[in-house]
């Protein structure tokens, strides 16, 4: 069962496990926003067990970087649009994962993290990642970093 994210109502379905509901929301909210603002596109979430094979290619993705995330994954999202496929996993401890693939060749692909506001750095990301602030009226103070994808996936 898929859930359209609204950007203008936060809310905590799905999320409720988390004990950064509220904060994972707004980071999921916040998003849905961005998808909505640059390309008109509804962002729209399914539970993670419902597709074990999207959960797979990220975590071979992150294989390369020898990182390995712990947290129970609460929901995921694919979307496609300009050329450009955009895959998610909300984690139950606040993480937000996004690889970012661009379907032509040579174009841009790499993984995102955001951090809910009031959650620590994962273990398996402490040591390798420096991570930016951002605020957000939806998410509060977002912690951000990235890395390049080398392989091919």
């Amino acid at each position: 069962m898929s859930d359209q994210v609204d950007f203008k109502t936060v809310s905590t379905v799905g999320l409720e496990s988390s004990p950064v509901a509220p904060a994972l929301a707004g980071l999921r909210a916040n998003e849905a926003r961005y998808f909505w603002n640059k390309y008109k596109a509804v962002f729209t979430t399914e539970p993670a067990a419902a597709h074990p094979d999207w959960l797979d290619y990220v975590n071979a993705i992150l294989s390369e970087r020898d990182v390995v995330i712990e947290a129970k994954p609460l929901e995921v999202a694919r979307l496609e649009v300009a050329g450009i496929r955009y895959t998610y996993v909300f984690y139950e401890d606040g993480l937000c994962l996004n690889v970012l693939w661009t379907l032509e060749a040579g174009g841009k692909r790499a993984v995102g993290f955001k951090l809910s506001d009031g959650m620590p750095v994962p273990a398996a990301l402490a040591d390798k990642f420096k991570f930016a602030r951002q605020k957000s009226k939806l998410a509060g103070t977002i912690r951000g970093s990235y890395f390049v994808i080398k392989g091919t996936y």
